[in-house]
């Protein structure tokens, strides 16, 4: 991938948490949030070229003991629309928890639930790009 960057998606129902690794794939910041709608592929094509990303790791939602439901379908429909879309490697990174992970970090920092509500995707990226960073750093 020389040196591109690897984009991270938190993929929900409204919204689409954004983040981006540095150059290095060492770490993952937060972008923005994404309103679902007819201009998200565009906005993340925008993104996708600013940002020159070569891969794509998408938040998977797994139940707890480890079995797909609806939501798991839905996001492996967005996945094959994002290979269609931009011709780039879309894996799919087990999510459980991240969610809740990110609320506890954003609670932690006395986020108020305003603001929380705001960024809780982008959170949710993070977390899921740092885990697929660290993984592939082994």
């Amino acid at each position: 991938m020389d040196g591109r960057r690897i984009m991270g998606l938190d993929f929900g129902e409204r919204t689409i948490g954004v983040a981006v690794s540095d150059e290095l794939l060492w770490t993952g910041q937060g972008v923005k949030t994404i309103r679902r709608s007819k201009t998200e592929m565009a906005e993340l094509a925008d993104l996708i070229r600013s940002y020159d990303v070569g891969e794509i790791v998408l938040g998977y939602p797994k139940n707890m003991n480890g079995t797909l439901g609806p939501r798991a379908r839905l996001t492996e429909e967005f996945a094959e629309r994002l290979r269609r879309s931009f011709g780039l490697p879309v894996v799919l990174w087990d999510e459980r928890l991240t969610t809740a992970a990110a609320e506890r970090t954003l609670l932690e920092g006395d986020i108020s639930r305003a603001k929380r509500k705001k960024v809780i995707d982008k959170m949710a990226a993070i977390l899921i790009l740092q885990g697929y960073l660290e993984r592939k750093r082994g």
